[in-house]
């Protein structure tokens, strides 16, 4: 499913269960106790406040594509081409956003404001979560 053979990201106290989750089935996005945000990418200080009392919560897991755009370039050998690489604003808060890659879908049904889910795919200890068309209206 996915789109690439990349390396894969390197495990730290702040991205493990950002990378780990999916194994629950979970997205994991590191909120602040102390002002209630979410930061995106996982830090030890809250950018917004800085607090240290940051830690990994559960979110939903869906949310909406923000911006795409279509890769057409073979940067590695193994590389399948063409691909959507998405950046997805998470519904639980408007500035955390994703950068992530679109599947099971054509590439030319990617769109702006498209509701979509996470799905995780695993490779060895990590679980990289892709998304996918969302099915439900949220109604």
């Amino acid at each position: 499913m996915l789109a690439n053979d990349a390396p894969l990201p390197v495990l730290t106290p702040e991205t493990t269960p950002f990378w780990t989750g999916g194994e629950d089935g979970a997205l994991m996005i590191a909120r602040c106790s102390a002002c209630t945000r979410y930061v995106h990418p996982p830090q030890p200080i809250c950018p917004h406040c800085l607090s240290r009392e940051i830690a990994p919560v559960r979110v939903s897991g869906r949310g909406t594509v923000a911006s795409f755009t279509v890769n057409h370039q073979r940067w590695l050998p193994d590389m399948r081409v063409p691909f959507v690489i998405a950046l997805i604003e998470l519904e639980e808060q408007p500035d955390i956003r994703i950068t992530t890659n679109l599947v099971n879908q054509p590439i030319e049904a990617a769109a702006i404001g498209q509701r979509v889910r996470v799905l995780f795919e695993r490779h060895e200890d990590i679980w990289l979560p892709l998304f996918e068309p969302d099915g439900e209206t949220g109604e």
